[in-house]
Parts: structure tokens; sequence; C-alpha cells
């Protein structure tokens, strides 16, 4: 029976496709989900399992066979499921459980938003690549009018997070890259000065205490570790900072212990937001897939969002429209697994790249501000330059690790050349991890060859400087920096010979 009503398609017509929930739909029986056949189920769990292996469809893309590409694969079966199904939500078997999957983004939303009404979801938890589950931090904030008032304005973000910005670009590497652990210091220091304020900014365990209470979401230590947090925020909101989110929404009248849940999901989210996506935004500044801050973070966000698949348990039945959802049923909402559709821009955007709450998180936007006020800063003292994973602005990875990108910030051009040394950054190079592709210490050899010439320009303009002029000491110490110039541009020219070796 499963099969014959997989087959249905309704004379056609696609009576889920462009309506919004509670609008009128033509009259049917009230029956289950339909249950894809087992190569169906196969060929989605191959899908999103091979998403954990970026590089296995290099070969297709290369060729241009998109349809062999884990994008095109996914798109064709998708297709295959809406007009098979006619639209309606499948029941999918995987390696990692039996879902019930959206098809569309549109039916996610009001499918996830009828059941939260109806009282009829548990609390959600994020689903990896690998079938993994991880906690998602509970959804608590305001209604959106409260959250605007709350939120600091994008003037008073560049203020607080301009010391920190500082603290990460001083912080690169010899060559200018930038370590992943460093760099996640860096981002959480000031996501805990911008949503609790400047007593908690060298706060570190706030941050673990943070995540460990996001992971241990309905397990038995949960309750615990959420008690932990909230005496680890309580000092701070005690007497709020009020330049941060949590002392300019405590001037609302909410008690410290009202604001304990508020504040916790917005730091998570901020925080989220400032380590991953920044520096993924940063990448498609450097790729040129982003003409400025705004854009870039909203493709990173659109491309790569933090929640790429949610698992939402439904606790009670329910009927929406003529789909009977049985308790004990699982609803996979994956907007970063399954892909946009042609001429689409980037995969939809439901559920929320940051929140999973069907009806929307107020703090959302506002982790999205920080991200983009962090990203304008950064850019205004420094050039990004991709070094891996190499990618263009036409073909975008389907997955983007942060753990795994390498960013660096260079001097913006124009600086050298003006009689002074410009580098001023550590010699030492980064120690290369192991694994890289060649072509990636290409990129590596190529970043620290347009290192040696910026520093060969300024040992010459620095030597050409009429100061050198006064007298025999001066002209001999010239000739040194001359020298030393020359080196520089000979050892540049060798690593960049090297560069394009290792590119082939």
């Amino acid at each position: 029976m499963a099969d014959e009503e997989s087959r249905d398609t309704h004379d056609g017509h696609d009576t889920h496709a462009g309506h919004d929930d509670g609008e009128a739909r033509a009259a049917t029986a009230v029956r289950g989900p339909a249950a894809a056949w087992p190569l169906e189920n196969a060929l989605f769990s191959a899908v999103v399992l091979a998403r954990r292996l970026p590089w296995a469809d290099a070969p297709a893309r290369a060729l241009g066979l998109d349809l062999l590409t884990h994008e095109g694969m996914t798109r064709a079966l998708l297709g295959h499921l809406k007009r098979t199904r006619s639209g309606r939500p499948v029941r999918l078997r995987t390696p990692f459980g039996t879902f019930l999957v959206p098809l569309r983004a549109g039916d996610a939303a009001a499918l996830l938003a009828h059941a939260e009404r109806e009282g009829a979801l548990g609390a959600a938890a994020g689903l990896d690549t690998g079938g993994r589950r991880y906690g998602l931090s509970p959804h608590a904030a305001p209604d959106a009018a409260r959250a605007r008032e709350a939120a600091p304005p994008a003037e008073a973000l560049r203020a607080l997070v301009r010391d920190d910005v500082d603290g990460i670009t001083g912080a690169r590497r010899g060559d200018g890259t930038l370590d992943w652990q460093v760099w996640r210091a860096g981002t959480l220091r000031l996501a805990r000065r911008v949503v609790v304020g400047a007593a908690a900014v060298e706060d570190t365990l706030l941050s673990e205490v943070l995540a460990a209470a996001t992971s241990a979401v309905d397990s038995r230590s949960g309750e615990a570790r959420t008690a932990a947090l909230g005496r680890r925020l309580a000092p701070y909101l005690a007497d709020p900072d009020p330049a941060s989110l949590a002392g300019r929404l405590a001037a609302g009248g909410e008690g410290a212990d009202a604001l304990v849940g508020p504040v916790a999901h917005a730091l998570a989210l901020v925080s989220e937001a400032a380590s991953t996506t920044v520096l993924q935004a940063l990448a498609l500044d450097a790729a040129g897939a982003a003409d400025s801050p705004e854009r870039a973070v909203a493709e990173a966000l659109r491309h790569w969002p933090p929640v790429a698949a949610a698992v939402h348990p439904v606790r009670a039945s329910f009927v929406w429209h003529d789909l009977a959802v049985e308790s004990g049923t699982e609803i996979l909402c994956a907007p970063g697994l399954l892909p946009h559709e042609p001429g689409a821009d980037g995969p939809a955007p439901w559920p929320g790249a940051l929140c999973t709450a069907p009806a929307g998180c107020a703090w959302a936007p506002f982790a999205e501000l920080v991200a983009t006020e962090t990203v304008r800063a950064l850019r205004a003292g420094a050039r990004p330059v991709l070094i891996s994973p190499r990618f263009g602005p036409d073909r975008l990875p389907d997955t983007l690790e942060p753990g795994e990108l390498l960013v660096a910030l260079t001097d913006p051009e124009g600086r050298s050349g003006d009689a002074r040394i410009t580098v001023g950054l550590p010699t030492a190079l980064p120690v290369a991890a192991p694994g890289y592709a060649p072509a990636s210490y290409a990129a590596l050899a190529q970043a620290s060859a347009e290192r040696l010439e910026r520093h060969a320009e300024s040992l010459a303009a620095c030597a050409g400087h009429t100061g050198w002029n006064d007298d025999e000491a001066g002209e001999h110490f010239r000739m040194v920096l001359l020298g030393h110039a020359d080196r520089c541009a000979k050892a540049a020219a060798d690593v960049r010979r090297a560069a394009q070796r290792l590119a082939g």
C-alpha cells in the first residue's frame, strides 16, 4: 500500500507547492506518509554520507559532469521523490535512523510550525554528515521587537569588537595565516564581551560550561550542567554591563534569573557565528564570491549553515493537512544536506542556519550582525587570502569545516614602499599540517613568496631614505639593507618557482 500511496500524484498537480500553513487544499483523506523504496533509501543514505568526503566528486566536477557531483545526485534524487510523492514529505530509512523528510523548505517550515502550535515537538538535536547527533542550544529569546530593542546597534558593535579584532590580527603566524585554536579563542572572547559584558571577556570557563550544557541537552547530566551555567552567569547578570546585550536586556526590567536562558542562548549563537561563520565569510571574500561583509556572512550562512540538519522528535500525534504524523516520528530538516534548486541562491534557509526554532529565533539576526561587523573590522585592517582549500566564486565546496580552513590576513596593498619596515610580524612560519594536498602547500608557498617580496620592497624603500646620506656609516648600512633586499627578492623567486611546481 505504501508504494501505491507513493505513486499518487493527485491528478498530476503538486498540492503542497506554494501554499502557506492553514490555506485550504484539495480535500483528501488523512493518511500517513509514504515510505521510500529500498533503493531510494540506499541512494539517500549514500548521498548524505558522501558529503563526508568532499573531494570524492572532484573528477566529475573537473569534467563538468554535474549530474555525478554530490549536488547533482542529490538534486536528481530530490526531484524524483517530489515527482513520485506529489511533493509530500517522505519516510526515509537511513543507517542512522528513520525520518520523515519534507522535500521543500516551505513545507518544512509549515509542518514544524503547526507541530509546535500543537505542542507535539520535543527538543531538536543536530545531525552531522556522519549521522551523529549533538545537542543544540535550547531556544530562549524574547519577541522580535524586544530583541531588536535590546541588541546593540551596528555602531556600538564596531566599538565593542575593535579590541578583540586587533588581538586576533596581532596573533597571526609568520606568514599571516590564522591558527584555528587561536582564532576560536579570540572570537569566543569577542562573543563574551558583546553578549555578557567586559567583565566576562577573560572568563574562558563560561564558554566551556556553555558548550558542556549545550552538548548535554536531554542527557542525565543536562540539568546539572544547565544549573552550572546559571551559576556561572549569575555574577555578570546581577550587575550587567550596560553596553552589552545582557545589560540592554536587563534595562527592560527582567530579573537576573529570567535573563539566564535568553543570555545563554544569545551567547551560544553569537559564539558560533563569530568563530565559524566569520572565518567562512573571509574565505568567500578572498575567493571573490562576495562583495561586502553583509553579503559574505549571508552567503556563508546560506551555503554552510552551522546547523546543517536537525532532527525534531514528535512527542504527540497530530495531523497536518492530509498528513497524519504519529508520535515517535522524527522529522529531519536538512537544508545543508539537500541541494538548492537550479538558479536558486544557495540551499534553502530552513531550518534556521543558527537556531532551529520552528517560529524563528529573534537572536539569529543579532548573531548575524555581530558576524558582519567582525568581518568589516577585520577587512578594514587586512586583506584576506585563501590558502586552503582553494575554490572560486563559480564553484563553492559542499562543506567548509572551519578547522580545516586556512586563511591569511595580509597587509592591505599599497602600505609597503613608504620607507618603513611594514611586515611587523614574527618570522616563524607555521608547522605544516599533514594531509594537505600539494596544491595547498603551493598556496602556502605562494603566500610566503608574496611576503618575501613585500619585505624586499620595504627594505629597498628604507634604504632609499635620504637620512642615510649624511655620513659614511649611513652609506654602509644602506648597502647592507640593499643586500638584504636583493636576497629577499631572490628567495621570493625561488619560493614562487617551488609553488608553481607544487601546483603542477
